[in-house]
């Protein structure tokens, strides 16, 4: 049984521009738990298990893809497969080369019609948001790949497998390599400070946060703090400003946007900043009184793809920039 979340999330992901929908906990320790470990064979046709525990056939190297979700669009470009690339998500907008690429919608609203003119060998998804859609297109005998990873080890295998079906296997494990030598490298500059109390704010009303479960309380973790909403129900909650001022966050994160503007300059980022600490109940927090209100990118720290390790590096930085 899939994990469900409030409504109002999903109208929050929709201006995240990420898909974090999750999936059932031993579903995806099935199909994901161990780098490397879904690959049942390596030549074509292939038989491979996607993050959603399904068996997929890819009959041959794909040579024309599909990716209905940011952050496997950015693994397609990382693994230098651009040309391969026939369309991406109305959301797609890294690196700057992805805007060129024809759009076909969203996870929440696919246009089928053009994907099926576009004619891929296997469409990359982030979830079963729309399962006819879907069922559409398999139909039509397109390849349908769907990944939630919620782990940065889940991260890491995604990109091993989108490797091992686009037949670029050397090079998905040199970026996974790399990432996870620069893991260990911000760990161990992290490891011996104090333990900061950290909030992070998925959405301001209500108040929305990340969990245990979620990638972005992994990403606390691993940066040297102490995620105060870790007790809170699910992986993105509805948490009380009043449970969150009693837990006092010492680091107060939030991404760099608003409803109206996805991209802030520095005048509208101290704004936003400013905004924050006015909240009632807010002035008492630790985080306010310091003035330390962290605004990170949003794109970097909501997409589960190869830019991980970077968002690990700037919630590192955020709780504790004495170490870089």
């Amino acid at each position: 049984m899939r994990k469900s979340k409030a409504t109002i999330f999903l109208v929050v992901l929709m201006l995240l521009t990420t898909l974090l929908f999750g999936c059932a906990k031993e579903q995806k320790e099935n199909s994901q738990g161990d780098v490397g470990n879904n690959i049942e064979n390596t030549t074509y046709p292939m038989d491979i298990v996607d993050g959603f525990g399904n068996s997929v056939t890819i009959k041959k190297q794909p040579e024309r893809v599909v990716s209905i979700a940011p952050s496997q669009t950015e693994i397609l470009f990382a693994l230098g497969l651009e040309d391969k690339i026939v369309g991406v998500s109305d959301f797609c907008d890294y690196p700057i080369e992805a805007l060129e690429k024809e759009k076909v919608g969203n996870a929440f609203a696919i246009n089928v019609e053009k994907i099926l003119e576009l004619n891929p060998d296997v469409v990359f998804l982030y979830n079963e948001a729309l399962p006819e859609s879907i069922e559409q297109i398999k139909a039509s005998g397109i390849a349908v790949m769907l990944y939630s990873p919620e782990t940065i080890d889940e991260i890491f295998n995604n990109i091993l497998q989108l490797g091992e079906v686009m037949g670029v296997e050397e090079k998905a494990e040199q970026i996974v390599s790399g990432m996870q030598e620069k893991r260990d490298n911000i760990v161990n500059k992290v490891k011996n400070e104090k333990k900061a109390r950290v909030f992070y704010q998925v959405w301001d009303e209500p108040l929305m946060t990340a969990g245990e479960g979620s990638f972005i309380n992994e990403l606390i973790t691993l940066a040297g703090g102490e995620n105060i909403a870790a007790d809170g129900d699910g992986a993105y909650p509805q948490y009380s400003v009043e449970a969150m001022v009693e837990k006092d966050p010492e680091i107060y994160i939030a991404p760099a946007h608003t409803a109206e503007n996805f991209t802030l300059n520095p005048e509208q980022m101290k704004e936003l900043k400013n905004i924050i600490k006015s909240r009632p109940g807010y002035d008492v927090i630790t985080a306010v009184k310091n003035d330390k209100i962290e605004l990170l990118d949003p794109n970097i720290v909501s997409r589960p793809g190869v830019r991980i390790i970077e968002a690990l590096e700037l919630f590192a930085k955020a709780i504790h920039p004495e170490v870089f």
